[in-house]
């Protein structure tokens, strides 16, 4: 296989038949061997963590797609930690689109003088980063994604528009084992003018809390997948 992409925590094969195969890797986004889903970097390896997250990943894509919201997910192989997903072009050269039901992490470092950690966000908050380690994941408007070229403002209302669907989908489940989803980051592309989820809907791209306790991503996967 032709491997066309080396991610922080995944890498990028393109398959035979047109489509695209993940590969999870045990690598954690973090800052001094604390994991941190906000942050932009690797910061840890935890062991399984990438099996975890792509378990996490199947469940939650399974459940979209009956409550009728496409994804770009084929199948996966758990064994192997691969997952096989529809081709779609990622927006620019990359974009993070955070939910955020819960004021915490960089969001309170960025306006911390305007609010509290730990206060709720009512309907979710959604904003958008670009994928650039360097310049530390910048934010971006909706406008300035339209004035650069990267979307049309169409295509970021859809995105929107499925991040709070999504989210809600992804919030009432754990609601429903005693979790409180904080935030979460999910990446979108497209194929024409259709825009879809992509990547995945990993434990280590959540902030979960239980019993006023943050919940680490291989404990979360266990706690998803062993109700």
């Amino acid at each position: 296989m032709e491997k066309i992409y080396t991610g922080k925590t995944k890498d990028v094969y393109k398959l035979d038949n047109g489509n695209v195969m993940l590969k999870f890797k045990d690598d954690c986004t973090g800052k001094d061997g604390v994991f941190d889903p906000g942050e932009n970097s690797v910061g840890l390896t935890i062991e399984g963590i990438g099996k975890a997250n792509l378990i996490t990943s199947v469940y939650y894509f399974e459940l979209l797609k009956k409550a009728g919201i496409k994804t770009h997910y084929v199948s996966a192989d758990v064994e192997n930690a691969t997952m096989e997903v529809l081709p779609g072009k990622v927006f620019g050269h990359g974009l993070e689109v955070i939910c955020r039901l819960v004021a915490t992490g960089s969001f309170i470092r960025r306006y911390g003088e305007y609010i509290e950690n730990g206060t709720p966000l009512k309907g979710g908050y959604v904003e958008c980063t670009f994928k650039n380690d360097a310049k530390g994941d910048p934010l971006v408007t909706a406008e300035g994604l339209e004035a650069l070229g990267v979307m049309s403002m169409e295509m970021f209302q859809s995105m929107k528009e499925q991040t709070l669907k999504i989210t809600k989908v992804v919030a009432d489940d754990l609601k429903s084992i005693g979790l409180d989803l904080w935030d979460i980051k999910f990446e979108f592309g497209y194929s024409g003018d259709e825009v879809i989820l992509i990547d995945e809907i990993a434990s280590g791209n959540m902030r979960v809390y239980k019993d006023g306790k943050i919940v680490d991503p291989v404990e979360l996967t266990k706690l998803i997948n062993n109700r």
